[in-house]
């Protein structure tokens, strides 16, 4: 008898199990210390904190992770899922779409999937995914002229009322930081604070140093700050920021590349470029 289910706090050693079989170049460890702080964080009410599986004869044979936030969406509330690291036992795939229906049964949550495999990519435009992101601009920051009197602070994540930053912002760098990431406020002469969340990247094939934006307001922002961040990070090894793009990025220097980094989405929204803010990125890490 198979049954699809909510996971629960009592599923969580089994089910890292079974993703790092189904995940081998993942350890154990990885699927524990994300599936850990999913069991902490918020979530919108009457949503799953983990996700759903399948079982059989009380083992899990299946699971499709998912990660529910409340976002304001041009002024409005919202909530978008996070589908994130689907995998069923060869034995049970006939299976699989049950756990894909009952994930996405919700028309007012906006799904995203921010690393699907190639070989995904028809079956879920077949689900009715569309893709927003097409790839990834490698930007080389250090390479922009720096704004004139800027400064760049670093944020941890017991910081508390950042002067000039929106009241979100702040708690979403505080946040970050406590998950690993490396939080900046670059601040302008003219007192104007950018927040910015960045993240260590892996790109197989590429021996750049390079960051991943995580987090910032506009990409505009980016270019404004770009210089004095380029510099910050070139004292710690860092030589880019790559960060989700459609094409070249004007304004800053660099080079494109897809498909690395494609991304889709389903439902109401469309989810804005450069913000990747409580992902599985962060929550499980790179």
């Amino acid at each position: 008898m198979i049954r699809c289910r909510e996971i629960a706090i009592a599923d969580l050693d089994a089910i890292a199990d079974l993703l790092a079989r189904g995940f081998p170049i993942r350890s154990r460890d990885y699927w524990i210390d994300g599936l850990r702080r999913l069991a902490v964080r918020e979530i919108p009410d009457s949503f799953p904190r983990f996700g759903y599986m399948l079982e059989h004869d009380r083992m899990p044979v299946g699971a499709l992770l998912l990660i529910h936030t409340t976002r304001n969406d041009d002024g409005r509330t919202s909530i978008r899922c996070n589908l994130s690291s689907w995998y069923v036992e060869p034995a049970f795939r006939s299976f699989a779409p049950m756990l894909t229906k009952v994930a996405q049964r919700h028309e007012d949550v906006t799904y995203v999937n921010i690393s699907p495999a190639q070989w995904t990519w028809r079956t879920i435009e077949a689900q009715g995914f569309r893709r927003y992101c097409g790839g990834l601009f490698f930007s080389l920051p250090a390479m922009s002229r720096p704004a004139k009197a800027m400064r760049v602070e670093v944020v941890g994540q017991d910081a508390q009322g950042l002067g000039g930053l929106p009241e979100a912002d702040a708690a979403l760098l505080a946040r970050h930081a406590a998950y690993g990431c490396l939080s900046l406020v670059c601040r302008a002469a003219d007192g104007r604070a950018f927040p910015f969340v960045l993240q260590p990247m892996r790109v197989a094939r590429m021996r750049l140093p390079a960051m991943q934006m995580i987090y910032c307001p506009d990409v505009a922002d980016y270019i404004v700050c770009a210089g004095a961040i380029g510099r910050f990070l070139l004292w710690r090894g860092r030589l880019s920021i790559a960060l989700d793009a459609n094409g070249p990025v004007r304004g800053l220097v660099g080079f494109y590349r897809e498909p690395i980094g494609c991304k889709y989405f389903k439902g109401p929204h469309c989810p804005r470029l450069a913000d990747l803010s409580d992902s599985e990125l962060v929550i499980y890490g790179p």
